[in-house]
């Protein structure tokens, strides 16, 4: 499995692109903006899409989604929680930088679902807290974890934003994400990536759970 990303935005969100490097099928998760440069490096890089997958529906992991799944024909993935946001210009907050986006999902998926594309394997954790739909998608078999905005370096992500709630964030990270793997690679949606063991020892907002 090959993983590149491409920082894209007003706000420097990761997308990322998985492939298999013998297949070249692809997917690409959370495309923040700018998607004539995700077509441009899919097909350079001669890689087939697959499916688009989403972490959560906030503006700015999103604004590149209707034009992808246009030139490429492929379905959008988000969690079944997080529909009313994905269509709100308000709740996603893209009405905030004078734009109205608004998406439709073609796959609800929910905990525990297995999502197959070639030989790219994952499972989906449901993380509500920063929105109430937002999920985190996992390679059991890869030890890789994309976390969106959930889980940062050091870090969680902000709970201020419509549907956004700070316990539910906390937990989520403590009992879904901290269960994983130490040597699990974590690669959020913003900034640099990190490991669950890491975070274990030196994230304040999940210290005092019984890590060393």
């Amino acid at each position: 499995m090959k993983i590149d990303s491409l920082i894209l935005g007003m706000v420097s969100t990761n997308c990322y692109i998985v492939s298999d490097e013998i297949t070249k099928e692809a997917i690409v998760i959370d495309p923040a903006d700018q998607a004539d440069k995700i077509i441009e490096f899919l097909e350079h890089e001669q890689l087939s899409l697959q499916a688009i997958l989403l972490t959560h529906g906030h503006f700015d992991h999103i604004m590149g989604v209707e034009e992808l799944k246009k030139h490429f024909g492929v379905k959008v993935y988000a969690s079944m929680a997080e529909e009313k946001l994905l269509l709100n210009p308000g709740w996603n907050c893209s009405i905030q930088i004078a734009k109205n986006v608004s998406i439709i999902a073609d796959e609800w998926v929910e905990e525990g679902n297995q999502l197959v594309f070639g030989p790219l394997h994952l499972k989906v954790i449901e993380t509500p807290g920063h929105t109430r739909g937002s999920i985190c998608y996992y390679f059991e078999s890869e030890h890789v974890l994309f976390s969106g905005d959930t889980l940062f370096l050091e870090s969680v992500g902000r709970c201020d934003l419509p549907t956004g709630n700070a316990q539910r964030l906390v937990e989520s990270v403590v009992n879904k994400l901290m269960i994983l793997p130490d040597e699990t690679i974590v690669y959020p949606g913003h900034g640099k990536e990190t490991s669950i063991g890491y975070e274990k020892r030196n994230n304040a907002y999940i210290n005092g759970n019984g890590w060393d």
